[in-house]
């Protein structure tokens, strides 16, 4: 895999609905020798082209895929992540766009090649994902928040199924499909998946999980860490609560499970402390911190944050 070219900054996206600045980034494309025109763009954005160790580690196994028809394009210093997968899609030249977080962590080597298969046989399809387990290698922290915290773990599939558990880390796009929808909302910081998967639905195509397919996508893997996380969350939670209400939508917590109709403040209110008094009950303290550390966040955020703060 070698350099093909870099791409300093002010990259213009003039296929999203929701721009926001132009974005500072660098984004490196980088291609295997024989390949001129791929199939696959590989999106990665990250802060330090690191992520302790994980980064490295992800490119080693990409080389290894047993689809080598593609391109990895890093979007680096952006951010935004919205903004930065933008970036990258419009750099890219693949018919389909991937994206991974810069910590994913593949399951096997022919996730690409199952990916593509699939999206060749499927065109209804917007969005492809896949599940994500925790290694068998993982600590007792990392394993027991995953099992604690709704939607830090999806089941693998036997069949395709349509799904919200679809999601960034690790997921594919018809590039056609991803520009129709006006890309990546930018105006937001937190709650693009399911801003992503409503668009594509809109525009007619489904979402769906693959079967057998997975990753490790990890909580952090300290307890300060988690902590700064789910406070972090919070506030940008109360942002886009705050400014683009609009963008705020339903999750849901199984494949299959359709998604619900958007629910009133009071009603969200309500089910919030639920969730604490339920984790109280069932004893699920790292749950509980992290609805607690997230309250805290987003009262916090609600009562400082200005629409130029992030």
């Amino acid at each position: 895999m070698k350099l093909y070219k870099t791409i300093n900054q002010n990259i213009p996206r003039n296929f999203v609905k929701y721009p926001n600045k132009l974005s500072k980034g660098t984004v490196e494309i980088w291609r295997n020798e024989n390949v001129d025109n791929p199939q696959i763009s590989i999106i990665i954005p990250t802060i330090d082209k690191t992520r302790d160790g994980y980064l490295p580690d992800l490119l080693e196994q990409i080389q290894k895929q047993t689809f080598q028809n593609w391109e990895a394009i890093l979007i680096i210093k952006d951010s935004r992540q919205g903004r930065a997968i933008n970036c990258g899609v419009e750099s890219a030249t693949g018919k389909y766009v991937v994206t991974f977080d810069d910590d994913t962590k593949l399951g096997s080597n022919d996730i690409l090649e199952k990916l593509f298969v699939t999206m060749e046989k499927h065109p209804e399809f917007g969005m492809a994902g896949v599940a994500n387990i925790p290694p068998a290698n993982s600590n007792w922290f990392v394993k027991t928040v995953m099992q604690q915290l709704p939607r830090r773990t999806s089941p693998i599939v036997n069949n395709i199924v349509e799904s919200d558990m679809a999601e960034h880390p690790c997921a594919i796009f018809p590039r056609k499909v991803f520009m129709e929808i006006g890309g990546e909302n930018e105006l937001i910081p937190r709650g693009l998946d399911p801003y992503l998967r409503a668009e594509i639905r809109k525009a007619g195509y489904k979402v769906v999980v693959l079967p057998e397919l997975f990753i490790h996508h990890l909580p952090p893997a300290t307890f300060k860490k988690f902590c700064i996380q789910f406070y972090r969350n919070g506030k940008m939670a109360a942002y886009v609560n705050k400014f683009y209400p609009e963008f705020v939508m339903e999750l849901t917590t199984e494949h299959g499970k359709k998604v619900g109709e958007k629910r009133s403040v009071i009603l969200r209110i309500f089910s919030y402390l639920l969730r604490i008094l339920k984790t109280v009950l069932t004893f699920k303290i790292f749950y509980l911190l992290s609805l607690i550390l997230y309250l805290f966040g987003y009262i916090v955020g609600y009562a400082f944050l200005g629409k130029d703060d992030i």
